[in-house]
């Protein structure tokens, strides 16, 4: 896929992650002990052999930036091509914030125009999956297709996360004949994932032409707009897909790591998940530890009983402290004899000594960064 570059869009501001997402982007979110989210969609595009890469980023970036560097642990820090963040950006004419997709990628035309690769694949930087990007290409020059679109069957989600995704119908062919921008009431359970393959040159002659028209967002304004003009086509992804764009999505995602075939499939295959390198001293278990079905990172300590729970880099768990199906990000500290069941808290949080936290499988309680409770 040398032909093919990447742009990864990062979203705005998304109140559904509640705390999470206070201080950060989606994209930059925590996740499985050790990873950010948007590590997948980069490490994916860099599995499939693309070297030219676009982050546009929008909301509270310092923490995304921070993150991905000069993109060296993608083996994005190049003379030539590599890693882009294109930030938002103070004009005399603008805010510099961007009013949707299509937006985003105009105010960067210049990146799509300055680069020669012959197509482009499109990817949100909130999903967690592990796919090669080759065989939706290969199906895309082979249709023909002026863009193709990554979709799966949704069936594994409710029908309330059904509901803000994006429907698809296709035909026989695999071309797409409807495509439902959240429906009230979806046809079917085929839905995007917000990948899509198309032309850079055709992707230029979009953009300016939907910029020309007062049009902002990639999918509601070209595809949907289009989708009778447009050889719109489906490539059907039958693998592990999680989008956190929700608490629950976020919880669900981390706590299905526990399960050895999901991580199988994330992890241990030939496509590796690439993320910054953080050197810390191998997780220590005191005698009193006991530890089941948990990740655990390097740098914790374990004195007390934590089970069905992912503990990220530098966790201390005190004697008698006990945490099950909960989410405890880098830093944190939990005193001893402290109780917690269907929690999430972010980074440096401590909990002081005897607190007991609970919340719910479907509403797990979540606790601001650098909190003491």
């Amino acid at each position: 896929m040398k032909s093919t570059m990447g742009i990864i869009l990062t979203g705005g501001k998304n109140n559904r992650l509640k705390e999470l997402s206070l201080e950060r982007s989606i994209a930059a979110v925590p996740f499985g002990g050790k990873y950010r989210a948007i590590d997948f969609i980069l490490s994916n595009m860099v599995n499939s052999g693309i070297t030219n890469v676009g982050v546009i980023t929008q909301y509270n970036i310092r923490s995304l930036m921070d993150h991905l560097g000069s993109g060296k642990e993608w083996d994005l820090d190049r003379k030539n091509e590599g890693l882009f963040i294109f930030p938002p950006y103070l004009s005399e004419f603008g805010t510099g914030w961007y009013k949707g997709t299509a937006d985003a990628m105009y105010n960067n035309l210049t990146f799509l125009e300055r680069s020669n690769e012959e197509y482009v694949v499109i990817g949100q930087g909130y999903a967690i999956y592990n796919m090669d990007f080759e065989p939706m290409l290969k199906q895309h020059i082979e249709k023909g297709a002026d863009i193709t679109i990554a979709i799966r069957n949704m069936s594994d989600f409710s029908l309330s996360c059904q509901k803000s995704m994006g429907i698809v119908e296709l035909d026989e062919d695999q071309r797409i004949i409807d495509f439902m921008e959240k429906p009230m009431n979806p046809k079917n359970n085929m839905g995007s994932m917000g990948i899509y393959i198309t032309g850079r040159k055709f992707l230029i002659e979009l953009l300016q032409d939907s910029a020309a028209k007062g049009h902002t967002e990639f999918v509601q304004d070209i595809i949907v707009r289009q989708l009778d003009k447009l050889k719109i086509y489906g490539y059907i992804f039958n693998g592990y897909w999680r989008p956190l764009n929700n608490i629950q999505l976020y919880y669900r995602a981390n706590m299905e790591l526990l399960n050895p075939k999901v991580r199988q499939e994330l992890f241990m295959d030939r496509r590796k998940i690439f993320t910054k390198v953080k050197d810390e001293a191998p997780a220590k278990y005191n005698e009193e530890a006991d530890v089941r079905n948990s990740i655990i990172a390097d740098g914790c300590i374990i004195e007390g009983q934590v089970i069905n729970s992912v503990l990220f880099r530098g966790v201390r768990v005190g004697k008698g402290a006990v945490i099950k199906d909960s989410i405890v990000m880098q830093g944190a500290e939990i005193e001893q004899n402290v109780r917690l069941e269907y929690c999430i808290l972010d980074k440096g949080v401590t909990i002081t000594a005897g607190k007991t936290l609970k919340g719910d499988a479907e509403w797990p309680l979540t606790v601001s960064k650098q909190v003491r409770v």
